[in-house]
């Protein structure tokens, strides 16, 4: 069986609806959709929510015409992150928030799912979404630090059960890093930028080198510079395809090892963008 799991920062739920993302979501029904900066309250979330059902019931996604399992925690801090996940795929458990953290900014941002292949195959998909940091502003780095330093608990327990039998996972997101400087296409110009800055980076390396996450879009892109993912809303970023890799999907090695290919939904034209950031979709055979 293969599943198609797909990675989106929506730049707000209600702005990405008025822009046609419903149309995108109509033609590509993934299996999971994990979504980030949803920026909106439940109250805006929820029919939004239910016109995507219809349309998955439509495509015959949902199972035997029933509602797909929608999911999604709104951040305490009024118009910050949000983060979302919809699936076809049975849902068993639902946890909220990454452990350790408990403050408000810290909100929004972490949703881990456990979800069941009708052949039985377990899966925990994480969706993310990372503080982006400001080098002019300490309070954003000491969050986003603070969260970089607190993941490695939940990344080894995580690594643990997949290694030893159980769930295999794959964290979904927007982690506002670029990784390397094929990641960048201004490298050079940016290594004292948030979000490409040797600190932030060295966390990926810590994740895929101790442990033992997949960089999944990598893997199966090899080593060219780019795809990517997010162009800057200022200037020609977009045509220019100035753009940055920051949306990614990381696996444990089995589940990484099923991964079939992989697709970036960058749209046609800046005008007819949805969001700042493209789709990142990837099908596992599992």
């Amino acid at each position: 069986m293969t599943i198609t799991i797909t990675t989106s920062n929506l730049n707000g739920i209600r702005a990405a609806t008025r822009k046609g993302m419903l149309d995108w979501s109509a033609e590509h029904t993934p299996d999971v959709w994990c979504m980030q900066e949803v920026r909106a309250p439940q109250s805006a979330i929820d029919p939004i929510f239910a016109d995507i059902d219809e349309q998955y019931v439509a495509a015959g996604k949902a199972a035997d015409g029933t509602d797909i399992s929608t999911v999604n925690e709104v951040c305490k801090i009024k118009g910050r992150a949000g983060v979302g996940l919809l699936s076809d795929l049975p849902v068993t458990a639902v946890r909220y928030g990454l452990p350790g953290l408990s403050e408000d900014v810290d909100t929004g941002r972490w949703i881990e799912t456990d979800v069941t292949t009708p052949q039985g195959y377990g899966l925990t998909v994480v969706c993310v979404y990372m503080h982006s940091g400001d080098v002019n502003d300490p309070v954003k780095m000491t969050q986003k630090y603070r969260f970089l330093d607190t993941m490695p608990r939940r990344l080894a327990q995580l690594r643990d059960e997949a290694a030893h039998g159980g769930r295999q996972a794959v964290l979904c997101g927007d982690f506002n890093i670029a990784h390397t400087p094929k990641d960048i296409k201004n490298a050079k110009a940016n290594e004292k930028s948030s979000g490409f800055l040797p600190e932030e980076r060295a966390y990926i390396d810590t994740w895929i080198g101790e442990y033992e996450f997949v960089d999944v879009m990598r893997d199966l892109a090899g080593d060219i510079q780019g795809p990517y993912t997010w162009w800057s809303q200022r200037g020609r970023a977009f045509d220019n395809n100035t753009g940055w890799r920051l949306d990614y999907q990381f696996a444990t090695p089995e589940l990484a090892q099923s991964a079939q290919g992989f697709v970036i939904d960058r749209a046609p034209s800046y005008d007819a963008r949805w969001s700042d950031h493209a789709p990142l979709s990837i099908t596992y055979n599992v």
